[in-house]
């Protein structure tokens, strides 16, 4: 008999044929890090976590049979540790395959009033700004994501901070009269079998009228900044999205952390796969190909 699946939190689970039919398959991937937090204080939005995807049509990886290899999921970085810094940076999510090992870069932290310059990453944190300073944006990793906006600050005391970098396109610059920058937009993937939007740029936090409109987060689990009022609280990224967590209003509200990311492994129809630890899972696509989610570090095995 095939062995579907087994339960239990400490347990491996399998899906696919008998080991009988079990040789080397050729696997896609989704590798997504953890996004980055968001700064405090008049705070940029966290960039997303470094994202690359080889599904439909890029370069696959060797899985041979019998072999564990190991998967590592990011965590999201945490929002700034007082309340005029930036926040911390995601870390990485890696597979290991049969070839070099695919590993993106943790999303960069937002930077804050303060601490102005964003941290850069995967994608790069947006800025924060002080009146007659503006900020940079943290630069993104080529083929992983984009860089953060720049925060405007003019010398009446108006601030605009910036949205962190998205996997498709960089966070928004502040806004000047209009709103704090937007978290820039993320990248859908069919992977599993349905379409689902990672690695979104949090959103800048607000200070004063008129830029008293905080950011959005962008799509694929990006948080939206915090209002200067800090009510409501800037949101965090998305877990298991590499989502970048909003940037804080001013005068002292803090930024929100960023969001885990995600590792998929997607065969053939005869894969024969076996993840561990049993919070992972193993699912059927439509086609019938053979789907590895995991949302926490883990092995997985074929055959």
């Amino acid at each position: 008999m095939p062995l579907l699946s087994t339960r239990g939190a400490g347990s491996a689970k399998g899906f696919g044929l008998t080991s009988g039919g079990a040789t080397p398959i050729d696997v896609d991937f989704l590798v997504v890090s953890g996004g980055g937090g968001g700064g405090s204080r008049i705070g940029g939005g966290g960039g997303a976590g470094g994202m690359t995807v080889s599904f439909p049509g890029g370069s696959k990886k060797t899985l041979e049979k019998g072999t564990p290899y190991s998967i590592n999921v990011g965590g999201g970085g945490g929002a700034a540790p007082n309340s005029s810094s930036q926040g911390t940076d995601g870390t990485a999510s890696s597979f290991a395959s049969s070839q070099p090992t695919v590993q993106t870069t943790g999303g960069g932290g937002g930077g804050s009033e303060n601490t102005r310059p964003a941290r850069p990453g995967g994608s790069g944190g947006g800025s924060g700004a002080q009146s007659n300073n503006p900020g940079t944006g943290g630069s993104g990793t080529p083929g992983e994501g984009n860089n953060g906006g720049n925060g405007v600050g003019d010398n009446a005391c108006a601030i605009w901070t910036a949205g962190g970098g998205g996997k498709s396109n960089a966070g928004e610059a502040g806004q000047p009269g209009v709103r704090n920058g937007n978290g820039g937009q993320g990248m859908n993937s069919s992977i599993t079998g349905s379409g689902v939007d990672y690695a979104g740029g949090g959103g800048g936090g607000a200070h004063g009228s008129p830029s008293n409109t905080p950011g959005s987060g962008g799509a694929g689990g990006g948080g939206a900044g915090s209002p200067e009022s800090g009510s409501p609280q800037a949101t965090a990224g998305q877990a298991n999205t590499g989502g970048g967590g909003g940037g804080g209003g001013g005068p002292e509200p803090s930024g929100a952390g960023g969001g885990s990311g995600i590792v998929v492994i997607r065969g053939p129809a005869k894969s024969i796969f076996t993840v561990t630890p049993g919070t992972n899972t193993v699912s059927t696509a439509p086609n019938g190909d053979k789907v590895a989610t995991f949302t926490v570090t883990g092995t997985i095995k074929h055959g």
